[in-house]
């Protein structure tokens, strides 16, 4: 028989497989003798009280074999017929689009703008050493998506969307380690992650699906109301339905969609700053203690949220011995993004602080800071503030905005504009700058000056609370970095919530976090195979 139980143990006891077993029998009468085995099915970290305890909810094998796998591994069968379908974009979104695609028996023709994730190693790498950003092939873009280079966190609250435990059991099964089915934060990391996503690349291969690298879509072929297939940037053309699945960073199909007067937009944001600290410092806060975590417990994380003139200001993307990346996607723009390597042994802890932006809030904000001369935005380029504001783009340009100050304020280079996070609380320049872990580097600048006041007066206020309530946290020995922008898509592809294709648009399914539906790894990848059952149920 087996029996489920709940218990809490120190961590050395979590640690120690012969002691948690020990422990398991002693908490709940059970005889050492019939114990066969264990199987944890969650487990969290509980550091409200001084004592840091690991919480697990536990299956106990008693005088029975524990199963001998941790899930059964799904077969994919070569696709065949003539059945085909477009997939644009080779993130999470659109891998497990074309996964699912061929567990439907449909061939998926997959068209990435970037390169393999290995060639993207290179590429950003090459950020570092020339300042200078390939816009198809950087931190955004190419084989992963955003997510396979920064951080890997598997962490969703989009439980209603989908079966999450599917899609890690899936990630597992493409090789990640099978620790993130119990984890109360999943993480499988950055060095880690391109090799998954290279196995799942691999089996789309060998079903008989299509993979187009370096390959942009450049026009919807239209007809009669509905898609026909794609043009690209090669001059080639492919015919089918579209799963539109290009992240929330390819503003060309955004300023394509609006150019071809297919309904889109506006949807609300946060931005804001990434902020970092010593790493030790974090253990010390979040586990009560002058040693930090010691030797039996992970880098620690945070979470914090609070309201600020009727706004939200919380933490996002949190890194626990991680590193900033620069994750600028084209020219004359400085974005920071955050990462952790699997081990999560880096000095530095870093998150995204951001302040939530409504769509209502853009004109005041465009009106009180915004610099019609600033954006690259070619397809405003004439419009006076309030009909930028009137414009599905608008939260879009206003990103861009923001994101060249930063380039501008940054030396117009990659070197990120940055400031001590007490200074920049009250309002005074930092005369110097903390070590970092943004390798393209950092310059000293106002970030309380130029950034738009509706952002840095609630982030400074925000600041405050959240050094009140956890102490030591408010501290020039940590650092704002400028700009973070790209937590979320700026544009909503809209979509008929029942059948999940474009509403005036046959055939077009907008998918994952580029359309405004999903807003992480685990998310997008459940709407990828949601977006590709819908396509497959139109085919009927």
């Amino acid at each position: 028989m087996f029996k489920n139980i709940k218990i809490r143990v120190l961590p050395e006891v979590w640690a120690d497989a012969q002691r948690l077993e020990a422990e398991v029998c002693r908490q709940n009468a059970i005889s050492p003798r019939s114990l066969r085995g264990l199987r944890t099915l969650h487990r969290s970290i509980d550091a409200r009280q001084r004592q840091v305890m690991i919480q697990l909810d536990l299956d106990v094998y008693i005088n029975e074999e524990p199963p001998q796998t941790l899930f059964t591994p799904k077969e994919y069968r070569v696709v065949k017929g003539d059945r085909q379908a477009i997939v644009v974009g080779l993130g999470p979104g659109g891998l497990f689009a074309a996964l699912k695609l061929i567990e439907l028996g449909i061939k998926p023709i997959v068209l990435e703008r970037g390169r393999n994730v290995k060639d993207r190693r290179r590429d950003v790498a090459q950020i570092t050493r020339t300042q200078m950003v390939d816009p198809d092939s950087n931190f955004c873009f190419g084989e992963g998506g955003a997510g396979a280079f920064s951080d890997g966190k598997l962490f969703t609250r989009s439980k209603k969307r989908g079966n999450v435990q599917s899609i890690l059991e899936r990630l597992c099964q493409f090789g990640a380690d099978t620790a993130i089915l119990d984890a109360a934060h999943p993480h499988i990391g950055t060095d880690r992650l391109p090799a998954v996503i290279a196995n799942v690349r691999d089996e789309i291969l060998r079903c008989g699906g299509e993979i187009h690298y370096e390959t942009t879509m450049t026009e919807l072929i239209l007809a009669n109301g509905a898609v026909r297939g794609v043009r690209t940037n090669r001059g080639e053309e492919f015919l089918g339905p579209v799963i539109l699945a290009t992240g929330h960073s390819a503003r060309d199909v955004y300023r394509m969609l609006y150019r071809e007067q297919i309904p889109i937009e506006q949807k609300g944001i946060a931005m804001g700053v990434r902020l970092e600290h010593p790493q030790q410092l974090i253990d010390q806060i979040q586990y009560h203690s002058r040693e930090g975590r010691g030797q039996w417990l992970p880098a620690a994380e945070y979470s914090f949220v609070t309201q600020c003139d009727g706004r939200g200001v919380y933490s996002f993307c949190m890194c626990p011995g991680g590193v900033v990346v620069p994750s600028a996607t084209a020219a004359q723009q400085v974005v920071v993004n955050g990462m952790s390597a699997s081990a999560r042994g880096s000095r530095w802890a870093n998150s995204a602080m951001v302040v939530e932006i409504r769509t209502d809030d853009v004109p005041a904000i465009l009106a009180d800071g915004f610099d019609p001369e600033l954006p690259t935005c070619a397809f405003l380029d004439g419009l006076g503030v309030a009909d930028v504001a009137a414009s599905p783009l608008a939260v879009m340009a206003l990103q861009e905005n923001i994101e060249k100050l930063a380039w501008l304020n940054g030396g117009r280079t990659q070197v990120a504009p940055s400031q001590r996070m007490m200074d920049f609380v009250k309002g005074r320049l930092s005369a110097d700058l903390p070590q970092s872990s943004y390798t393209p580097g950092t310059l000293a600048s106002p970030l309380h000056f130029w950034m738009p006041k509706f952002i840095s007066s609630r982030l400074r206020m925000g600041f405050e609370t959240f050094g009140r309530n956890a102490r030591g946290f408010l501290t020039n020995d940590a650092m704002l970095l400028a700009a973070e922008t790209r937590t979320s898509s700026p544009v909503r592809i809209p979509r008929d919530r029942e059948l999940l294709c474009h509403p005036t648009i046959a055939g077009l399914y907008p998918c994952g976090e580029g359309a405004g539906f999903a807003g992480g790894i685990v998310s997008a990848a459940m709407d990828g195979e949601r977006c590709a059952e819908a396509l497959a149920m139109s085919l009927h």
